[in-house]
């Protein structure tokens, strides 16, 4: 199987322990593709809005956005991670999440996402993780994902693995294990289902696309909807 991680620091602190922790539980049967921000991503997007209306190769940022929406369709299993910054995401990760503007599914989402499996790391000095997931949360779900496993942790002091106390690591061990032998136990020959949320997102996008589509049969994002047969009685959750 394969795993795509999407780290949203490139700073080796908790959050990235946490996610060593997870990926352990997958041992050698997962090739793992790791991207950092903002190494692998190091421009914030412009809102030039190019990406929704002329395509995302147009985009100026289009040879590091490829490669990551190239790697995020093939893989089995997303793992996105961030620690909480003043209660949301990192800057880095928020500025790719922004250049995917054109995946969230008023636009052009991938087919492959509604089968997709993810989870989210996040974790904090004291609050923040919750809000930080969310931000992360948000985007999967606009881009089709349905089974989203999240992880937030809440630390009292330190900010590096070997600084807090044992009992601390002890419990943040449990619980990412909990959730890693969750998703290591999935059947990921089966594509994960689409839950009502999103079937309901799809329903009204699905609506706004046809109007617009007849309007005008050039309009990018209508084009697509109509090539990959959505706007008949082509789904995405029935493609695989």
């Amino acid at each position: 199987m394969k795993i795509t991680v999407i780290n949203g620091t490139e700073k080796h602190g908790v959050t990235c322990r946490l996610k060593e922790l997870f990926l352990e539980e997958f041992g050698d049967r997962a090739e793992v593709t790791e991207f950092y921000l903002p190494r692998d991503c190091p421009n914030f997007c412009r809102g030039c809005v190019s990406c929704t209306l002329r395509g995302e190769d147009t985009c100026k940022d289009a040879l590091y956005i490829g490669k990551i929406d190239r790697s995020l369709r093939e893989a089995d299993l997303i793992v996105m991670t961030s620690p909480a910054y003043v209660f949301h995401v990192t800057g880095a990760m928020k500025a790719l999440l922004d250049h995917f503007a054109f995946r969230w599914m008023p636009h052009r989402p991938a087919p492959e996402m509604f089968g997709k499996r993810a989870v989210i790391i996040t974790q904090c000095l004291g609050a923040g993780a919750k809000s930080a997931a969310k931000d992360i949360r948000h985007s999967l779900s606009w881009w089709g994902i349905s089974q989203i496993g999240t992880f937030t942790g809440t630390l009292m002091g330190g900010i590096f693995w070997d600084e807090l106390t044992e009992r601390k690591r002890a419990e943040l061990t449990g619980r990412i294990k909990k959730l890693a032998q969750k998703f290591a136990g999935m059947d990921y020959t089966k594509p994960a289902p689409t839950n009502l949320a999103v079937k309901i997102k799809f329903t009204v996008c699905r609506r706004m696309q046809k109007s617009l589509h007849e309007h005008d049969p050039e309009y990018l994002d209508g084009k697509y909807w109509a090539q990959q047969g959505w706007l008949g009685k082509g789904r995405p959750w029935k493609q695989f």
